[in-house]
Parts: C-alpha cells; structure tokens; sequence
C-alpha cells in the first residue's frame, strides 16, 4: 500500500511559488486544511487530493511513496496504490500503472455500507466507465438516481455533476475506467 505524503504538497506549493492562501483559491480547498495535509496532520478526501493536484498541475500519484517501478506494462497484485478515504469508508485501488502522461485511470472502487463518495457532487472534465463487481451501487448523475447491481455499467461524461452512494447493508466493489487520467 502505498504511503501519502503530505509534505510533497507543501514542497510542489513552494516549487511554483504559490502561497497556500493562492493555492486553497484555485483548489476551492480551505486554508486550513492545506495546512494541515502539509504536516501530515490529515489525509484530505480523493476531491480534495484531486482539486489539490489540479491547482498544482500535477496528479494525485505524485503525493504518494516512490513511483519508481522496473515493469510498468504490469501491476501485480501486491503493487497496486491505494488510497484510503472518508474515514476507511471507500478505498480506491488504482490498476493501470502510474506512468507520466498517461491517458487513462482504471481503479477498483469499494464503498462500504452506506458509504457516499462525495457528499455534494462533483464535476471535472473527465469520461467515466464504471462496473459494478459485487454489491449494489446508487449514481446520481445530473439530479437524476441510477441504481447499478452487479454486472450493471454506466459511461457518462464526467462534466455532469455527480456522486456515488452505497445505500445497501453490503459493501459495493465496482471497477472505474477515468480518461483524462484522474490520479
């Protein structure tokens, strides 16, 4: 699993020159809790990481451990990144390998019991491709619910506001395909 970083945020700030005030306008992330990512006080929400790096002109990979792989065609089992949020509610397990400039994020998604990926929902210029695994998983997308079960897809562009909520009594494991790269 690898290991965030805060202080990789703090050192990108300082390399661009921009002050946290500077950075929690572009990011919409407050002040405070830039702060607090910086010195490794919290680990901030994927939307929070993502705004971050957006602001920053870099992806979320680069806030974690080494990237430095020997195969970068193949992630074996035990080399995948993943990300722990909301509290250990959701993890995101990212499958395609973390190669500068790549175009396209697959990531396995587990949404625990009643788990809400993002409590407003989100929007940032992106497709996306989801699959359901195991569980049931409700989508709403541009005001409107879809419930997903498993074996059910959805694509839809990600310029559309939405989020992801596990309503059900069981966890919700879907796999994601995300073009620009997300993380």
């Amino acid at each position: 699993m690898a290991v965030f970083h805060g202080s990789r945020l703090r050192e990108v700030r300082n390399q661009k020159k921009m002050s946290i005030a500077e950075l929690a306008k572009r990011s919409e992330v407050s002040t405070g809790l830039i702060s607090q990512i910086e010195r490794d006080i919290v680990i901030p929400s994927v939307v929070s990481l993502w705004r971050l790096a957006q602001a920053l002109d870099t992806n979320i990979n680069y806030f974690f451990g080494d990237s430095d792989q020997e195969d970068t065609v193949i992630q074996r089992k035990d080399s995948h990144k993943t990300l722990i949020a909301h509290e250990g509610s959701s993890y995101y397990k990212l499958l395609s390998p973390n190669v500068p400039g790549h175009l396209l994020d697959v990531t396995e998604i587990t949404l625990k019991s009643g788990c809400s990926y993002e409590h407003p929902p989100l929007s940032h210029e992106c497709e996306e491709c989801g699959y359901v695994l195991e569980g049931e998983l409700t989508v709403l997308l541009n005001g409107k619910e879809y419930v997903l079960y498993p074996g059910d897809s959805i694509y839809f562009n990600s310029s559309l506001p939405h989020k992801y909520i596990n309503r059900s009594n069981a966890d919700c494991v879907s796999i994601w395909a995300m073009t620009p790269s997300f993380f």
